[in-house]
């Protein structure tokens, strides 16, 4: 099994990072910060405009460690990553299996995450004795489990993106109800740029997964660029796109407990001019330190019947979406969160 280690976020915006023998090192200003080990890292997200040194990107590269560049604003900007473990002739059935089967892996996707949306519903509703007789929680648990229904009947692509955008803005519609807190709002999804506090963790948080998933893609030998349910552009690792699906559900409840434990205050936040409000570097590392707290806990896969840590998730769900491509199982098991 997989050893889950360290993730390294580096949050300052003017902090460098560079080696020195097996060592990695944050300086800021002249000043050392930190010093880790090259071998308990995994994975390093850097929020600076500074970057890394030539050296620590060579050695990033020969030892499969991506390095992921993050505006501070939570925009992912680039990702350095060596060569893809595997072979050309995976991923040449990767292509032919998406083509083959992309409705199928779609439908499946897709309910999971509907099934995903309705589990944190109703998790919701046993910690808030109140949701239980909501018309209107009720009515979208309705919706919901009539769309996944839809979902299999559909036979194209665009008629699933239509009831997943249709689900999506009823499961929002609702999503202010879910928290306990009220000293946060949150109204309606806003992205590009988030305009309240929880749909800035929100957006933070899925671009991290989608890099993790990224990254666990490319350790299994798969192409994360070559998706079977979003689009295929330039620079977005549509695969890691399509998996991060199934996981959304986690980062959202995720975020609930984090807004109803009150981790957060207004201090945490900085709002533009132009409306849009940001993590400020004291809310990213509140939020950086309890996700990797996250990832280190437990749950049981339900496909592989097996405790597992959820920071592993990428990499198993990876693993075993590169058994599918290669014919060693008959389907791709989505994740279901119970």
């Amino acid at each position: 099994m997989r050893k889950l280690l360290n993730t390294l976020y580096i949050t300052k915006e003017d902090a460098y990072l560079k080696l020195d023998g097996e060592t990695i090192i944050c300086e800021c200003n002249g000043e050392t910060l930190i010093k880790i080990p090259f071998d308990n890292v995994e994975n390093i997200v850097c929020f600076s405009y500074l970057g890394c040194s030539p050296a620590l990107m060579g050695k990033c590269v020969s030892k499969q460690v991506p390095i992921n560049f993050v505006s501070p604003y939570g925009k992912f900007l680039a990702k350095i990553y060596g060569e893809t473990k595997g072979n050309v002739f995976l991923r040449i059935q990767q292509i032919d299996k998406f083509r083959e089967n992309k409705i199928k892996l779609a439908q499946n996707t897709i309910a999971a995450k509907i099934g995903n949306c309705i589990q944190l519903i109703k998790r919701s509703m046993h910690d808030k004795s109140e949701l239980r007789n909501d018309e209107k929680v009720l009515r979208t648990i309705d919706y919901l489990n009539l769309a996944i229904d839809k979902i299999f009947k559909a036979d194209s692509i665009e008629m699933i993106l239509g009831i997943e955008g249709n689900c999506a803005k009823e499961y929002f519609s609702i999503f202010n109800k879910l928290f306990s807190n009220n000293e946060f709002v949150f109204e309606h999804r806003s992205k590009h740029p988030p305009l309240d506090p929880i749909n800035s963790v929100l957006s933070y948080l899925y671009t991290l997964a989608t890099m993790e998933f990224s990254s666990g893609l490319e350790t299994v030998g798969l192409d994360s660029y070559i998706g079977y349910y979003h689009s295929l552009r330039s620079g977005r690792v549509s695969l890691a796109c399509d998996l991060v699906e199934e996981f959304r559900s986690i980062v959202e409840r995720f975020v609930i407990t984090l807004f109803n434990l009150k981790i957060f205050s207004d201090k945490d936040f900085d709002k533009q001019l132009s409306g849009a409000i940001f993590l400020n570097d004291n809310g990213r590392k509140k939020m950086l330190t309890h996700w990797q707290e996250k990832k280190r806990t437990v749950f049981m896969h339900p496909y592989l019947k097996e405790k597992i840590q959820f920071g592993l998730i990428p990499y198993i769900q990876g693993n075993l979406l590169a058994k599918y491509v290669r014919g060693d199982i008959e389907e791709y098991p989505s994740l279901l969160v119970k």
